[in-house]
């Protein structure tokens, strides 16, 4: 037995210094000194299973940070229970700096995913805007672009408006994310100011924002346009519901104030994408999370992270019915950014909140009796509140009409925040985002990524 040992080691030993004269060698040739080359770690290798990867779902929250995450488990299943993205098997978190910004905006965020390339908050998938005289603003591809131009259908899905950074950083180029109907002129093949990197144009778009497609300052009606160009355009959600995708078809629907819902369009968008006959590329995102957060209204925030979440549960669910086993599917959900959203004191457990539970809506109470926690100036606080925000009450709490579980559970209510901002001027977090995987090349994602890694995982996985 000790010589076996002795035999494996001195034969790993031989290997190690045969490899060290190898690479010694291959130094030698020029006979000039080099530094130390600094190299990209490869990526993992991928297993035969997944060889042929054709599908890829990926799901993004804007400022759906872990301490949202926590909060909406806590409201919709309990301390106890799960989400969906809860029971993904591989984990990572991500860094979510922008590359002039500690605290990245979802235009910037959205851009590291999409691009691989680290921009400028306010900028949507480019760089080097403000160069200076006669400097182009540099365009790199985006996971869209490139599934269009390998031949893959490609999609996009947004509770918010579709010109919302979460989708918008897919299919457009821009240094003022803000600039909606540009945006949205992106979408139409030969329109002016189409994107002729989409090679042929997206083969679904579903989403709000129908205010950026017609009644524009430009007079155009962008949803005739993709009508002329071939595009189903769907209205509502029961036009949504009928839908019957054919192989080749394209659909469009840019919904106003009743959208359907996020796990529908979803539903929906793979359908289509499945019916091509092709591999598909699919971005899933929800604007509305952030939009909430923004506002202090954590209600609003936490119903849209469980939207998404169910969306996320509606394409596990298809895509095991088309790809049993996932093996030539993979699917990621993460948070473009954190937001603010902090949870308070040492609250009694309360399970998910209901019509006559509060839940991890409510106020702080005590384990002992069921009391409340009272703050310095004896006064009761919620569970959940903001970093910054629109509600900060000014001086002592205790000069205001005192909180009862009623108010703060109103959709509408907005928690109070410890620095009080303008209307519009909130801000997301600057903490690390939690990603879910599951499906072929999903044990790629593992440990603590820069968001510009997802871009590249995704893109290996694909074989882009």
């Amino acid at each position: 037995m000790k010589n076996r040992i002795r035999n494996t080691a001195d034969k790993l030993a031989i290997a190690a210094i045969a490899a060290a004269l190898g690479a010694l060698a291959g130094c030698a040739g020029s006979g000039a000194k080099q530094g130390p080359q600094v190299q990209a770690p490869l990526p993992p290798a991928m297993p035969a299973e997944s060889a042929a990867l054709r599908h890829i779902i990926f799901l993004v929250g804007d400022g759906m940070g872990i301490n949202t995450l926590t909060a909406a488990r806590n409201y919709a299943v309990g301390e106890s229970g799960d989400l969906a993205i809860d029971t993904l098997p591989e984990s990572a978190y991500v860094k979510t700096y922008s590359n002039d910004m500690q605290v990245t905006d979802t235009a910037a965020a959205m851009s590291a995913y999409m691009t691989g390339v680290k921009t400028n908050n306010g900028q949507l998938a480019v760089s080097g805007c403000g160069a200076g005289a006669g400097a182009a603003p540099r365009a790199p591809a985006t996971l869209l672009e490139l599934a269009r131009k390998r031949g893959w259908a490609a999609g996009v899905v947004n509770g918010a408006s579709v010109t919302d950074a979460l989708t918008a950083a897919g299919y457009a180029h821009t240094c003022q994310a803000t600039r909606n109907e540009d945006i949205a002129a992106a979408l139409v093949p030969d329109g002016a100011g189409y994107n002729e990197q989409l090679a042929g144009g997206l083969d679904v778009v579903l989403g709000g924002g129908a205010q950026y497609f017609h009644k524009r300052a430009d007079g155009r009606d962008l949803l005739a346009e993709l009508r002329g160009k071939g595009y189903q355009q769907v209205a509502d959600a029961a036009a949504l519901q009928a839908l019957a995708p054919a192989a080749g078809q394209r659909v469009a629907g840019i919904f106003g104030a009743k959208a359907p819902s996020l796990p529908a369009m979803t539903s929906a968008a793979i359908d289509v994408l499945a019916g091509s006959g092709k591999g598909f590329f699919l971005v899933v995102g929800n604007g509305q999370i952030g939009q909430a957060q923004r506002a202090s209204t954590a209600r609003r925030a936490l119903d849209e992270t469980v939207a998404l979440d169910k969306a996320l549960q509606t394409a596990i669910a298809k895509m095991q019915a088309i790809d049993p086993g996932l093996k030539h599917t993979l699917i990621v959900m993460t948070a473009s950014s954190d937001s603010t959203l902090i949870l308070n004191g040492y609250s009694i457990r309360t399970g998910k909140t209901t019509a006559t539970e509060p839940g991890v809506l409510g106020l702080v109470r005590k384990y002992s009796n069921g009391s409340y926690y009272k703050d310095l100036d004896d006064v009761p606080y919620t569970i959940i509140g903001y970093g910054n925000g629109v509600n900060r009450v000014q001086g002592s709490r205790a000069g205001g009409s005192l909180l009862s579980d009623a108010i703060v559970t109103e959709p509408g209510y907005r928690q109070e925040a410890t620095v009080r901002m303008a209307p519009g001027s909130t801000t997301n977090g600057g903490t690390d985002v939690y990603l879910g995987a599951i499906g072929a090349r999903a044990a790629d994602f593992r440990g603590t990524l820069e968001n510009t890694q997802v871009h590249t995982l995704i893109k290996n996985a694909a074989g882009w």
